[in-house]
């Protein structure tokens, strides 16, 4: 990766990878863009107003900035999608096709978010592996398995440089969640460190796969710089860091806070998506095609996501 353009950059994950990417090959070398201005991202290196859906626009930006690398982190998410299954599709789909096709027509390689929600509830659901049935009961998960298909045919087809991982629930100190299912595990802490109380809306007994954002972040890296010569598979690679049900959430946060208390008051509709994932993900092609392995587990993460919040209250940022 020597020119990188990032679509979506001023989602949960883009805001955050733009900085991480900038860090490690250069500001110049990064551009974000978004369907809206981010002056925060526009401060430290070149950003462009971009809606994905514009095929003429993303072309002229990957010319005009010589781009070899493309990360299409453009999404409308679980919960979200589930309330307008048309526009979710034309927003995933749509965005991932222009990628794909810019990509063919500049040489550029391609990253694209999968998800835990491309299985359903026919897939085995603990230590799912890599390749199984995948029957997804939201628009979210079909949008997920066909941006894989489409991957691997543009792969395939015409030799575009694809590449993808299943995240799970991406818990982030920095990015307020964006209408997932998983959103429950970084609302938590928010409402530990102000509140100090919860109310869940997912059932205490359902567990989902969870990864802190800076192995996020490390993972895309890593797949994008792996020798392609040992890619076997290529969209998308299951990873995972840890599983956990909300009540063992709770329970660790208790630890640092006595006195936090959570209820529930069950979402009906996240309930049913959660219900529909797996409990856990079996990562070991992830780890041995491209050397994947996470840092952070449940209690580390715990400990640095409440020191990092109170953090932020102490300072007025909440």
């Amino acid at each position: 990766m020597k020119k990188i353009l990032i679509i979506g950059a001023g989602g949960q994950i883009g805001s955050e990878l733009t900085v991480y990417l900038r860090k490690l090959y250069g500001n110049t070398n990064v551009v974000a863009t978004d369907v809206r201005e981010c002056k925060a991202l526009g401060e430290t290196g070149p950003f462009a107003v971009l809606n994905a859906l514009d095929a003429h626009s993303f072309a002229y930006t990957v010319n005009k900035y010589k781009i070899d690398t493309i990360f299409n982190l453009v999404a409308l998410l679980s919960a979200v999608g589930e309330k307008d299954p048309q526009l979710a599709w034309n927003i995933n789909i749509g965005a991932l096709m222009n990628s794909l096709d810019v990509a063919r027509q500049y040489q550029c390689a391609v990253f694209t978010p999968s998800s835990i929600g491309a299985f359903g509830p026919s897939s085995p659901k603990d230590h799912t592996p890599q390749d199984t049935l995948m029957q997804p009961t939201t628009i979210y998960g079909v949008c997920k398995v066909t941006g894989e298909l489409l991957s691997n045919y543009y792969y395939l087809k015409y030799g575009v440089d694809t590449r993808s991982v299943r995240f799970p629930g991406i818990i982030s100190n920095v990015t307020l969640p964006g209408g997932g299912t998983t959103d429950y595990a970084v609302e938590i802490f928010y409402a530990a460190v102000k509140h100090g109380r919860f109310t869940c809306p997912i059932p205490q007994d359902v567990f989902m796969d969870m990864i802190y954002m800076p192995d996020a972040l490390n993972a895309c890296v890593e797949l994008m710089e792996a020798d392609p010569a040992r890619l076997v598979h290529r969209n998308g690679f299951n990873i995972t860091a840890m599983s956990f049900s909300p009540e063992i959430i709770y329970k660790e946060i208790k630890k640092h806070l006595p006195d936090f208390k959570m209820d529930y008051k069950i979402d009906p509709v996240k309930e049913a998506i959660a219900r529909s994932w797996p409990n856990s993900l079996d990562d070991t092609c992830a780890r041995d095609e491209w050397g994947w392995k996470p840092s952070w587990q449940l209690p580390e993460m715990v400990t640095d996501m409440l020191k990092c919040i109170r953090r932020r209250k102490e300072e007025g940022k909440l």
